[in-house]
């Protein structure tokens, strides 16, 4: 996605991120056949006028499970803040996704290392639900290096994913308009 700019070739199978994107807002300008509709702590993701998803940031996830009426204190002893949460209505599934984007050595280094622990505790916490879990990163290009093999095999090896620079949107269950 060029900054300031419109979506490439593949903005009707997924979205492409160079830096951290919102991904409400690029399917609602940029795929075909998306719009959303705002809500008080959650926001219906529409596909052909359809809700196909949910989605939740930071804080909304917990309006979302209070109006769910889901204690979630009594779940988690402390929040957990995504980037996003989508609930994909066919799939019975939230997905968890958080963008991570680095230039310089940091600490994103080691939070790419929790993700094991945090699907853990998001199971728990939609359990009540009975949703489906899946945690998953969009990555810069940094992460590509060698330096970070173990850390990209570690996510695969606790259940988690991973893209770079790009959500495919059939791999979350989001319908794409086919030409």
């Amino acid at each position: 996605m060029v900054k300031n700019g419109i979506g490439g070739a593949n903005t009707q199978t997924g979205a492409i991120f160079e830096n951290e994107v919102d991904i409400i807002e690029f399917l609602a300008t940029s795929v075909e056949g998306y719009s959303v509709v705002k809500h008080q702590g959650y926001i219906d993701i529409l596909f052909n006028n359809e809700c196909v998803a949910k989605s939740f940031r930071k804080h909304q996830l917990y309006k979302y499970l209070d109006f769910c009426k889901v204690d979630w204190k009594k779940i988690l002893s402390k929040k957990l803040l995504p980037d996003e949460a989508i609930y994909v209505i066919k799939e019975n599934t939230v997905f968890i996704i958080e963008m991570k984007s680095q230039v310089v050595a940091g600490s994103v280094d080691e939070k790419l290392q929790t993700c094991g622990f945090k699907l853990i505790q998001y199971k728990k916490l939609f359990a009540p639900l009975n949703y489906e879990v899946e945690y998953l990163y969009i990555l810069n290009d940094w992460f590509k290096k060698p330096e970070y093999q173990d850390v990209l095999d570690y996510i695969i090896y606790t259940g988690c994913k991973y893209y770079f620079n790009y959500l495919p949107l059939h791999k979350i269950g989001l319908p794409i308009k086919v030409s």
